[in-house]
């Protein structure tokens, strides 16, 4: 009598278990589509706010790189000797307190974005030091001759961090 009572248990149990997975699993699977669906909402959210962030970091190291293009620096800063090396220490100067008023933007911006920009911003000041070691370059206004005609030559290194960040922005849209 004892075993077939233990069987009716086993035979009541069983659908009660059954019932009790089916809803564990339907509840579980409810809790993770509900907290997918807030992390989507949130996210959505900070998007909204952070895009127009985002659109200013890039606006603002667009002008920082254009205000570095040699020729436009060389216009926006005169000399105030003849002597080159103060005046190469006065451009060097200027780009360098532009990146470091400009470094919170790369919260912003993609590293590689980034790394992009600080590698323009170091070949326009190996550009001006080395136009100042040449042996030509004995003032502060043949320093300028000599960069401006160089720039004649080719591209300024701020022309291929400036087309990464129209190509990266335009990725945003």
């Amino acid at each position: 009598m004892e075993v077939s009572r233990i069987i009716d248990l086993f035979l009541y149990a069983i659908p009660t278990v059954i019932t009790g997975l089916i809803a564990y699993y339907f509840f579980r699977e409810h809790t993770k589509n509900e907290d997918g669906r807030r992390r989507f909402l949130l996210k959505k959210d900070l998007q909204v706010n952070a895009l127009p962030l985002r659109l200013q970091a890039y606006e603002r190291m667009v002008i920082f790189l254009e205000r570095i293009i040699p020729s436009k620096l060389l216009i926006r800063i005169a000399p105030i000797s003849t002597d080159k090396e103060s005046y190469e220490a006065l451009l060097i100067q200027s780009i360098e307190q532009e990146f470091e008023h400009n470094l919170s933007q790369q919260i912003y911006i993609s590293d590689k974005c980034w790394s992009i920009i600080a590698t323009s911003k170091n070949a326009t000041i190996q550009l001006i030091r080395k136009a100042s070691m040449l042996e030509k370059t004995d003032t502060a206004n043949k320093l300028r001759e000599v960069v401006l005609t160089e720039m004649m030559e080719r591209r300024s290194p701020s022309d291929t961090a400036l087309s990464f960040i129209k190509e990266e922005v335009s990725d945003l849209w």
